[in-house]
């Protein structure tokens, strides 16, 4: 099943690219909003500065407000824009080259990746446990699970790898 959309190379979008643009607008505007009220201390958001003691390297709660809005905030929301649009910027060349995908796909993971690790840390250090540790370390998991399912795989393979690969499949053995 797949959406009216058209896509990369003039694919429509599958379930699969759908719902990780979904997880990264969500983890995008909630991150925005909770660094920014954290950075901000908007209505008490931050956490209480006694926590800060058991943080190493950390003695406010900048730094982690800046993680959240703009590694985690704009970061999906600049992956989510990305996969939704599948614009080639010659910065990330590289990435596809490697890869043989967008360079969204890469992103995707990454944050998923950043996201486990954040929640993880959070789990170590910070004395209480919050119901939305699990929210965000199941948005992390999705993050890095759905660019490996075949249709987002597929849909996000870069049009060079494309070729590579049906020319691959025409070559016949050569017989002697």
């Amino acid at each position: 099943m797949t959406f009216n959309t058209p896509g990369f190379a003039g694919h429509r979008r599958p379930p699969s690219i759908w719902a990780c643009i979904s997880l990264l607008t969500f983890l995008g505007v909630t991150a925005v909003g909770g660094g920014l009220a954290m950075l901000f201390d908007v209505g008490g958001a931050s956490p209480p500065e006694a926590w800060l003691q058991s943080i190493p390297l950390v003695d406010s709660w900048v730094l982690p407000g800046l993680v959240l809005a703009v590694g985690f905030g704009l970061g999906s929301l600049l992956v989510a824009f990305a996969m939704l649009t599948q614009e080639r910027w010659p910065a990330t060349d590289w990435i596809e080259r490697i890869s043989g995908h967008h360079w969204s796909w890469l992103g995707a993971i990454a944050l998923g990746l950043g996201q486990l690790v954040w929640i993880g840390l959070e789990l170590v250090y910070l004395p209480e446990f919050a119901w939305l540790q699990p929210l965000y370390g199941a948005i992390g998991l999705a993050l890095v699970t759905i660019p490996w399912l075949p249709s987002a795989r597929s849909h996000l393979t870069t049009a060079s790898r494309r070729t590579a690969r049906q020319n691959s499949r025409k070559i016949s053995p050569n017989p002697i």
